[in-house]
């Protein structure tokens, strides 16, 4: 409760995402032309490419704010191990920004040309995806702490992390739309979100003790 509190007080929580993640949408059309059969070939990549950037937005402050203020020092002495620290802010970030996105996510792929049948599997695949991109997300946040340049840091390596569940998420969209079975490309996604759920527990956990030595 106090994460989320945290992320809605800090400047209206997903708003800015969400806002972004919209204004992706409309801009492609813009640029690319109205022409459906021009925008609905690259519906589903464009849909994950924004996806993915939007969920940068609210990484930079997420370990940031309390190692400022002196209480990521207090966590740490507190009961819980700083992996259990680290998950319960990746899974706050989700649920405060992860599921608001996957939530808005068919408006952006229907505008983009993807046909309206495929809006459950838009809102399933992004939400699988949003974990990834949660525990992700935490970890360069984690790794970035007390940069002075942390937002950029977060950026650069958190990226090339984002580009399986983009090829996944987009691949089972695209499978859905052709008739095939998308069921692997969920697969792969929920395993890519499993993995970064464990890497990031660990690897995060050791980087904010790095930061506080």
């Amino acid at each position: 409760m106090r994460e989320l509190s945290l992320a809605w007080g800090g400047g209206g929580g997903a708003l800015l995402a969400c806002g972004f993640f919209l204004a992706m949408g409309a801009i492609v059309p813009l640029s690319a032309g109205p022409d459906p059969a021009v925008l609905r070939p690259v519906a589903g990549g464009v849909t994950w490419i924004a996806l993915a950037l939007a969920s940068l937005l609210s990484l930079e402050r997420l370990f940031e704010r309390d190692h400022e203020d002196g209480a990521l020092d207090l966590i740490a002495l507190g009961p819980l191990p700083l992996e259990a620290v680290f998950v319960i802010k990746a899974l706050a970030q989700w649920v405060a920004t992860g599921v608001p996105l996957a939530v808005i996510a068919p408006v952006v792929a229907i505008a983009l040309g993807a046909p309206v049948a495929l809006s459950a599997l838009v809102v399933l695949s992004a939400l699988m995806a949003g974990i990834g991109f949660a525990f992700t997300g935490a970890l360069g946040a984690a790794l970035a702490l007390g940069s002075r340049q942390g937002g950029l840091l977060i950026a650069v390596v958190v990226l090339p992390l984002f580009i399986p569940p983009v090829i996944f998420g987009a691949g089972a969209l695209d499978q859905a739309a052709a008739g095939a079975d998308f069921g692997p490309a969920l697969a792969l996604l929920g395993a890519y979100g499993l993995f970064a759920a464990v890497v990031g527990a660990v690897g995060g956990a050791a980087a904010i003790r790095n930061a506080q030595s």
